[in-house]
């Protein structure tokens, strides 16, 4: 269970610490995705950084199953929707931009694993 909380935290901070560069340097992402513009990346930046919260607080407070496993699920999501994005070539990204996607994915994918792994889900008798 402690496992898994240290989990739920280091995916809230790197999901906190994405979201918060997403929205404060839009610009610069975008100009370094070659994306025509920022606005995506604030939105998803906001997104993560309520993410995070949700995660922070899972992993602060007395584990609940049903949290945890929306948390998986959307972990899996994003992790899903970055490999449609890369193999898909959507959006028409640069080289990096499709390297940091899927470096992403990657970090989101053994977030993913590591809490499904260590998730001890409460059965009642």
């Amino acid at each position: 269970m402690e496992t898994l909380k240290k989990v739920l935290i280091v995916n809230a901070i790197s999901s906190g610490a994405t979201g918060l560069l997403l929205i404060f340097i839009p610009g610069e992402i975008a100009t370094l995705f070659a994306a025509g513009a920022s606005w995506p990346f604030t939105e998803i930046g906001i997104f993560l950084v309520l993410f995070a919260a949700m995660v922070m607080y899972a992993g602060l407070t007395p584990l609940r199953s049903g949290l945890i496993r929306t948390i998986i699920a959307l972990d899996t999501l994003w992790v899903v929707a970055s490999l449609v994005l890369m193999l898909t070539g959507a959006f028409s990204l640069s080289g990096i931009g499709y390297l940091l996607t899927g470096a992403v994915a990657a970090w989101v994918a053994l977030m993913a694993i590591l809490q499904f792994k260590f998730h001890k889900p409460v059965t009642v008798a």
